[in-house]
């Protein structure tokens, strides 16, 4: 049985392996693509769709008009909006239905995936490839000493707050202009 200690290890090696084989340039039209859109639509499953939750707050901190799918007050999608979505897997249902209808819409369609070949993938206009493995894709890539999607959403929720960093940055605001429109009604 590993430690504690050498958990840490394994883990941060893993994520620091698929955040660094991420392509700057890919991370660079997403910014580009989210900071040019009227709108962004996020959505995922599972715990990738925690961490896209997390992300749509931290575009509404950056004073962009971020929305999750799903959710009751999500208005509909138009031209000029961005559908950001992720999945390990590349297959998931529901998340290639919201694209298929994004596009019918005129919407751009974003995509976070291991796999940039699956039908998620196909359908994008843009794609983000997280290299890690995933249980639910037949030709995997690299392994993990974690079950299930860990290394996938670990590295995802990463790069998506390393993301708003950037955004941050690039949009020349202050952590007290983000905190200025963090959440009062606690």
């Amino acid at each position: 049985m590993k430690t504690y200690a050498e958990w840490v290890s394994i883990v941060t090696a893993e994520v620091a392996e698929s955040l660094g084989a991420v392509p700057p340039e890919s991370l660079q039209q997403l910014r580009e693509g989210l900071r040019g859109a009227q709108r962004v639509f996020t959505a995922a499953r599972g715990r990738s769709g925690l961490c896209m939750r997390a992300f749509a707050m931290r575009l509404m901190h950056l004073g962009l008009t971020a929305h999750v799918v799903d959710e009751v007050t999500t208005p509909s999608i138009g031209e000029g909006d961005v559908l950001l979505l992720a999945s390990g897997s590349g297959k998931t249902a529901s998340l290639l239905s919201y694209a298929a209808a994004a596009k019918a819409q005129g919407a751009a369609v974003l995509v976070i995936t291991a796999h940039p070949a699956s039908p998620l993938g196909q359908q994008a206009q843009h794609i983000v490839h997280i290299p890690a493995p995933s249980v639910k894709a037949e030709h995997s890539q690299g392994s993990s000493a974690q079950p299930m999607a860990n290394r996938f959403e670990q590295s995802l929720w990463l790069m998506l707050d390393i993301t708003s960093i950037q955004l941050m940055d690039e949009m020349g605001l202050t952590e007290a202009q983000l905190f200025a429109r963090h959440a009062n009604l606690e």
